[in-house]
């Protein structure tokens, strides 16, 4: 069994544990992001070094009226915002995050595009924690629609006080 803060589980820095399904609620539960700027359904794998999740995107997702309306494309700064949420739901397993806490970016650097995303596809971030110094999270993201890349990044979370 798991230790508990605020009645979540975290990990033990020397376990290895995977769970298996996070729904939409329990994301909600980790980070503060809300519809219509949560872009995570469910988490289908996390480690204490690794999270991977998906998000389905309905081809009547308000975005896509407008980003393009004659040829609708998901957004690069979107499905990097998707990877910088799975990194929050990682870094809200392995640290106490207090209420009055938000996850937030410091940094993205080595960011590559490299396929459209469409309307009414699926798709899957996978996040990697590479270093931790203090409370600084350096992540390696990258998101994929059937196996194959579009997006790669690196970037660095930390948490804040809301002011």
């Amino acid at each position: 069994m798991l230790p508990s803060i605020h009645g979540q589980w975290i990990f033990h820095p020397s376990h290895d544990v995977e769970l298996l399904n996070m729904n939409v609620d329990e994301i909600k539960a980790c980070i503060p992001h809300r519809s219509p700027f949560l872009w995570l359904d469910e988490v289908t794998e996390i480690s204490a070094d690794r999270i991977v999740a998906i998000k389905h995107l309905s081809k009547d997702l308000p975005v896509f009226q407008g980003h393009y309306p004659d040829f609708p494309v998901f957004p690069g700064v979107l499905q990097c915002e998707a990877c910088f949420q799975a990194g929050a739901v990682l870094i809200s397993k392995l640290i106490s995050v207090e209420d009055a806490q938000v996850p937030v970016v410091t940094r993205q650097n080595n960011t590559q595009f490299r396929r459209l995303i469409r309307p009414g596809e699926t798709i899957q971030m996978e996040v990697e924690l590479t270093e931790r110094l203090a409370n600084a999270f350096y992540l390696k993201g990258r998101v994929s629609v059937s196996g194959k890349v579009t997006a790669r990044l690196e970037f660095v979370c930390t948490t804040t006080t809301i002011e």
